[in-house]
């Protein structure tokens, strides 16, 4: 890299430099969109709705005629004076009175204090008083922290009134059991009355709570509680008996389950070991794909987290997601990647899986695992521009796991039946020079592409050399040029080729690196020759209309009167969110265009600045619609707003970074070192296929240069699709006008 740059101008080298800055920033917003998923609801806020929406109360608190229906487990753990008030009235439903020492406490302020008891924050805007405050604390008790008094009451066991129990006992009319069927979890629930069998592990909790923080126990103890059996408990004085079936959920992870509901933890150091619990179906499938006879921390983790999804506990399945990314490594890549791809696995993971990859791929490709990679992932990972390899070893590393899956291609071909036989392929194995080109080009066909040999360094290389002569790749463009081989290599680097093709470099961070340390020095020299030493601007757009010489150039801007889209609305494939869900997503984009990384990237020189605003655009509205919960596909709903929604709220909105209405092809670059380039070598104005609308102008503005539009306004200009006729705004037209840059 050092050598390369040591023949560029200054000028270009602080291009590049610029290039890498602004592919840093979008690295950056890349990275915030791939790590975006749903806030998982805490312990604080499923508790504060529990409060809210009164559920499964069991005692009601009367002050000053008012009734506070609430749950008698969590007064009783969160505060000494309510665990003393209940504990005098321990029938269900009793109706108990509460009258306070501290003088001034109205309705709502009572209120605001049994909140605080079960979300641990307090909120009242009248309460101003540090001395009545403190009068209320020395009343009630400073609980400790929330976390703290759930975990007492789980350790405890005190005032539970339900039992989760284990059991493979699914063929009972009275047991309540969960059961995998055709690769989809069922479940059928119902009561059990009477003593619990000692072949059963029981394990208490309280029913508000686990309500509170799962949807299938909420809506199993609310059928329950339909059904009458509810009622019958209560006149036994029997806890609620749900029984699990262990096939599906083992009760080796009933202790993490709990603490994950009670704690907002997800603790695998809790699961049992040694648990004679039958295995589940995912287990036997783990253990059978790796080989071994116990399961490790990740196919815990990937099992636990199929549960959090069945019980539908957003706590549980990113908590066991987070473990799965932790635990994370080269040997683990190539499993984690098969389980995330499943219809059952996590798409955040293999979101991560697939980052872990780009960013070790240099590790990787001289390991044995690059031969286990499946060639989707492979090219997923090689159209990257963030991938952490030089395109030397991206090359090299292609034609390895390219031969290494020929080979076992010619091995599972082979004629003979008796494989590992003497004259057997298997037992002599194949010699690189059987393979065959022609064979190997094709198998590689989706994937040499994706290496950007132009890129390669050293520009003249073995591996790049050997590659050629096979008729895998072919040869760089600047080997066309041999008379001025660095003028092409400027122009693959910086900007576009003498055939108008141009991929920028990948954001390799030891070039980055280089580059700067490079620009650093021959500043330095610069200043201490005495010469001028001054920031080098270089504009996104020609600073005028003579810099291009391609006579079918032309701009044209045809009407559109209404917007074209391409989404299929009938099939559903896309879900719209109701009008108040994306009316925030709005405004959680606009707040996201205010992070420093978007502003940075949009406002740094770099020679595509139309590009450049639509991919910042692009990875803001994908990280909205995944913090949404929303598929990656529900990006089309905020670039084309307009279709969902008409109102003026939805329109374009040319402040945001880079107008998502507009829908131009290939982009403008500047080839800024044309001026040395030999006379054939030219630079064509693409045509832009761009709706009009509010955004016009400015589109308009970012593809053509000041003077262009200096001497007219741009209402003035009128440039009709079906006829080359160019409005000047002075009354006449031109017809075939052609401009000339």
């Amino acid at each position: 890299m050092r050598e390369m740059l040591s023949l560029w101008p200054v000028e270009d080298v602080k291009v590049l430099v610029q290039e890498y800055e602004v592919s840093s920033m979008i690295k950056e917003l890349s990275s915030a969109a791939s790590l975006a998923r749903p806030t998982a609801h805490s312990l604080r806020y499923d508790l504060s709705r529990l409060y809210d929406c009164k559920f499964c109360t069991d005692v009601d608190l009367i002050f000053k005629n008012n009734c506070f229906p609430v749950h008698r487990a969590i007064l009783s753990a969160r505060s000494p004076f309510f665990r003393t008030l209940l504990s005098q009235q321990p029938e269900y439903g009793a109706q108990v009175h509460v009258k306070l020492k501290t003088p001034d406490i109205d309705v709502g302020l009572f209120s605001s204090l049994l909140r605080y008891l079960y979300s641990d924050d307090f909120v009242e805007e009248n309460v101003g008083n540090a001395e009545l405050l403190g009068q209320l604390a020395k009343e009630f008790g400073v609980p400790n922290a929330l976390e703290h008094d759930m975990k007492l009451l789980l350790d405890s066991g005190e005032l539970s009134d339900a039992v989760l129990i284990f059991s493979m006992d699914s063929d009972t009319g009275d047991s309540s059991s969960c059961h995998h069927s055709n690769d989809s979890y069922h479940c059928m629930a119902q009561s059990v009355h009477g003593p619990s069998r000692t072949s059963r592990f029981e394990f208490p909790c309280h029913r508000a709570i686990i309500a509170s923080r799962s949807p299938f126990f909420r809506n199993l103890i609310n059928r329950r509680a339909k059904s009458g059996e509810e009622l019958t408990e209560r006149t036994l004085r029997t806890p609620s008996r749900i029984i699990l079936d262990e096939s599906v959920i083992p009760r080796r992870y009933a202790f993490v389950l709990l603490t994950a509901l009670y704690q907002d933890t997800v603790d695998m150091g809790c699961v049992l070991k040694g648990s004679p619990s039958l295995c589940s179906l995912s287990e036997i499938q783990a253990m059978v794909s790796t080989g071994r006879c116990q399961m490790t921390v990740l196919d815990e983790a990937m099992e636990l987290y199929q549960i959090g999804q069945f019980l539908d506990t957003q706590i549980i399945s990113q908590g066991c997601e987070d473990i799965i990314v932790d635990n994370l490594t080269s040997e683990s890549l190539v499993s984690v990647l098969h389980w995330s791809a499943e219809p059952h696995g996590s798409k955040w993971v293999h979101r991560q899986a697939v980052a872990f990859l780009t960013e070790e791929f240099a590790q990787i490709s001289h390991s044995p695992v690059l031969f286990d990679i499946e060639k989707e992932y492979l090219i997923e990972v090689l159209s990257s521009d963030n991938l952490q390899s030089s395109e030397q070893d991206v090359l090299n590393s292609a034609i390895r796991w390219g031969e290494h899956q020929l080979t076992k291609r010619i091995e599972e071909r082979e004629p003979n039946l008796l494989s590992h036989t003497a004259h057997s392929v298997t037992k002599k194995g194949v010699k690189k020079r059987d393979l065959n080109d022609a064979e190997l080009h094709d198998l590689l066909s989706e994937i040499l592409p994706l290496v950007r040999t132009e890129h390669i360094l050293p520009p003249v290389n073995d591996v790049l050399n050997n590659a050629i002569k096979r008729g895998l790749v072919e040869p760089p463009s600047a080997y066309s040029y041999p008379d001025n081989m660095v003028l092409h290599t400027i122009g693959a680097w910086t900007g576009i080729t003498a055939s108008g093709y141009f991929r920028k470099p990948r954001l390799f961070l030891p070039y980055f690196e280089e580059a700067k340390n490079v620009l650093e020095e021959r500043l330095s020299q610069d200043c201490d020759s005495g010469q001028k030493c001054r920031a080098i601007h270089m504009s996104a757009i020609p600073d005028t209309l003579y810099m291009l010489e391609d006579k079918d150039a032309s701009l044209t801007l045809p009407y559109s009167g209404s917007p074209v889209s391409t989404l299929d609305v009938v099939s559903g494939s896309i879900p719209v969110p109701d009008r108040a869900t994306f009316m925030k997503m709005l405004e959680r984009e606009q707040e996201l265009q205010q992070l420093k990384s978007a502003q940075e990237a949009t406002s740094l020189v770099c020679t595509d600045k139309r590009s450049v605003r639509k991919s910042v655009a692009f990875h803001i509205q994908l990280r909205v619609v995944r913090e949404f919960g929303l598929p990656d596909s529900a990006v089309e709903i905020l670039q084309n707003s307009h279709y969902y929604y008409s109102n003026s709220s939805s329109k374009c909105r040319c402040r945001h970074v880079g107008c998502v209405q507009s829908q131009g092809g290939h982009q403008l670059r500047q080839y800024h070192f044309l001026r040395n380039s030999s006379p054939n070598m030219t630079q064509t104005l693409p045509s832009r296929n761009l709706e009009r609308n509010n955004c016009a102008e400015s589109t308009l503005s970012d593809v053509m240069p000041d003077i262009a539009i200096a001497t007219t306004s741009l209402s003035q200009i009128s440039v009709f699709a079906d006829s080359d006729v160019l409005d000047l705004g002075n009354g006449s037209r031109d017809k075939n006008s052609t401009v000339y840059i």
